[in-house]
C-alpha cells in the first residue's frame, strides 16, 4: 500500500491512559478473549463433529463463529499487548492491515446475519419447501457472497482511507485503527472521500438490515397465524438467539458508522468499540448455545465420548 504520509507508524492512545486501570483491563480483556476463542472454536468443532448439526442453520452459525473469532483476533491481542507493555505504536502497514480485516469481518458478519434471517424465514414460513430452498449449493453461494462483499468493501474503504495525506499528527485517538479515528488525522480535503465512505457503509447496513426486517416480518405473520402452541414456541425459540445477535450487532454498528467523523466523540466511540470488537464476538456463541437444545445435546455427546475414551 502506498504511504502518502511520509510516516512509518501511528501511535494508538489505547483504551485508557490511567496506569492504575491498565493491569485490571488487561486481565478483563484476556478473560474475554479466551472465552471468545473457546466459545467460537468450540462451536465450530461441535458443528463439524456432530452430523446432526450439518444443516443450513449451523453452516451459517459455524461461519459466524469463524468471523467472530477473526474479528476479535484482529483487535484484542494488540490492545492486550499495549496494556501490558505500554507500547501502543503500530506501523503504517499494520494499521492498514488491521483496518482492512476489521472492515472485512464486520461486513461479512452483517451479511451472515442477513443470510441466517432468510434461513429462519424459509424454515418457519416454507417448512415443506425448506429442503429445496436452502440447498447446499444455495447456502454455499450465500456464504461465499458474504465473503466477496466483505473483501470488496474492505478493499475500497481501506484504500480510500489510506489514499489521504496524513502530514501532521500521528496520534490515533482510539485503541485500534478504526476508520473514523484514522481519517480525522488527514490534512487533505476529505469531504468527497468521506461521503463515499458514509454512503457505502450506509448501503451495507441498510441493505442487510432490510433483508432481516423483511424476513422477520413474514416470519411474524406466519407465527401469529399458528394455532399450535408447540409450533409457536418452537418458532420463537429458533429465532430468539438470532434476534438478540442482530440487535446487539446492528445497534452498535449503526451508532459508530452512520455518523460523519466530525461528529464523533472518541471517548464514546471507545466504549462502543469495546462492545462490538470484544464483547459481541464473545456473546454470540454463548447466546446460541444457551438458547439451543441441539447445541447442548451435541456438547453432551462430545463430553460423553471424551469420558469413554479416557475411561
Amino acid at each position: 500500500m502506498k504511504n502518502n504520509t511520509g510516516a512509518s507508524e501511528f501511535i494508538l492512545l489505547g483504551v485508557t491512559s490511567t496506569p492504575e486501570l491498565q493491569i485490571t483491563l488487561f486481565l478483563v480483556f484476556t478473560l474475554i478473549y479466551l472465552v471468545t476463542l473457546a466459545g467460537n472454536l468450540g462451536m465450530m468443532t461441535l458443528i463439524l463433529l456432530d452430523s446432526r448439526l450439518h444443516i443450513p442453520m449451523y453452516f451459517f452459525l459455524s461461519n459466524l463463529s469463524l468471523v467472530d473469532f477473526g474479528s476479535s483476533s484482529t483487535v484484542t491481542p494488540k490492545v492486550m499487548a499495549g496494556l501490558l507493555t505500554g507500547n501502543n505504536v503500530i506501523s503504517y502497514n499494520a494499521c492498514a492491515s488491521q483496518m482492512f480485516f476489521f472492515v472485512f469481518f464486520a461486513t461479512v458478519d452483517s451479511y451472515l446475519l442477513a443470510s441466517m434471517a432468510y434461513d429462519r424465514y424459509a424454515g418457519v414460513c416454507k417448512p415443506l419447501h425448506y429442503s429445496t430452498i436452502m440447498t447446499r449449493t444455495v447456502c454455499t453461494r450465500l456464504v461465499l457472497g458474504c465473503y466477496v462483499i466483505g473483501l470488496l468493501t474492505a478493499s475500497v474503504q481501506t484504500g480510500d482511507t489510506f489514499c489521504l495525506s496524513y502530514c501532521v499528527s500521528k496520534v490515533v485517538h482510539h485503541f485500534f485503527c478504526d476508520i473514523p479515528a484514522v481519517r480525522i488525522l488527514a490534512c487533505s480535503n476529505e469531504h468527497s472521500s468521506e461521503l463515499i465512505l458514509v454512503l457505502l457503509s450506509s448501503f451495507h447496513i441498510v441493505f442487510a438490515l432490510l433483508i432481516i426486517l423483511i424476513s422477520y416480518l413474514y416470519l411474524l405473520i406466519t407465527v401469529l397465524k399458528m394455532h399450535s402452541g408447540e409450533g409457536y414456541q418452537k418458532a420463537l425459540s429458533t429465532c430468539a438467539a438470532h434476534l438478540l445477535a442482530v440487535s446487539t450487532f446492528y445497534g452498535t454498528v449503526t451508532i459508530m458508522h452512520l455518523k460523519p467523523s466530525s461528529s464523533h466523540s472518541m471517548d464514546t466511540d471507545k466504549f462502543t468499540s469495546v462492545f462490538y470488537t470484544m464483547v459481541i464476538p464473545m456473546l454470540n456463541p454463548v447466546v446460541y448455545s444457551l438458547r439451543n437444545q441441539e447445541v447442548k445435546n451435541a456438547f453432551k455427546k462430545v463430553v460423553q465420548k471424551a469420558k469413554c475414551s479416557l475411561g
